[in-house]
């Protein structure tokens, strides 16, 4: 480049930038014990490990994993929200998939599952669940915090409709995903500094939702 007096000047480039439409990631600041452990899941939220750990996390949700991929899809949509509808996929697929794998389990280990006492009375309570209910148990218990992995595998053990077992699942885990991953695109960053300010008070809130799941599932059988 060569100015009006004739001195070249070498022009830098720092490289293509981040796009318009692109999300600054969001810089975590809570304080305390619990503020350490949410500065960090955003942290890695906002990683390169972000997608594959909610793809893990998300399949083995469905079938025996105990903490639901809501826990990383939130914070993800929040620490980059220009990313959520990606997001919302990965977790939907893997949930999917990981279902499937809960329902083979089922299926395949019939004979040995219903050795054990414990599978027995799961078969028994989806069974009546389903005389009562008929397909509204997989959409109430793909959508809530329900413990999706005790549909997959009771699924599987009686021996339920396959294709519709599947189409259930994308259905209510697609609907469920994409809506949580909306509401914190759209509302996670300005309520982040809010949340980073009582992380006490949401992180109870969040434990008494997962428990409260892990309740209602208790009393539905």
């Amino acid at each position: 480049m060569t100015d009006a007096a004739g001195i070249t000047s070498p022009v830098t480039s720092a490289g293509p930038g981040p796009g318009p439409a692109e999300a600054v990631p969001h810089s975590p600041k809570a304080k305390g014990p619990l503020g350490a452990m949410y500065n960090w899941v955003m942290r890695l939220a906002a990683g390169k490990q972000a997608e594959p750990a909610l793809a893990c996390v998300s399949f083995a949700e469905s079938s025996f994993f105990p903490v639901p991929p809501d826990v990383m899809l939130a914070p993800m949509c929040v620490a980059r929200p220009d990313r959520w509808l990606r997001y919302a996929f990965v977790c939907t697929a893997a949930s999917v998939l990981g279902g499937i794998f809960g329902y083979a389990l089922g299926f395949f280990l019939r004979e040995w599952l219903l050795t054990f006492e414990m599978f027995q009375s799961q078969l028994a309570g989806f069974e009546a669940q389903f005389a009562t209910w008929g397909l509204a148990v997989i959409l109430v218990k793909g959508l809530t915090p329900i413990p999706y992995k005790l549909v997959t595998i009771a699924s599987g053990l009686a021996l339920f409709n396959f294709p519709m077992f599947v189409a259930a699942s994308i259905a209510t885990r697609g609907l469920r995903f994409v809506l949580v991953a909306w509401l914190f695109k759209k509302f996670g960053p300005t309520l982040a500094p809010i949340i980073e300010k009582r992380i006490g008070l949401f992180s109870m809130v969040f434990l008494v939702i997962l428990i409260g799941g892990f309740v209602v599932a208790s009393m539905m059988h």
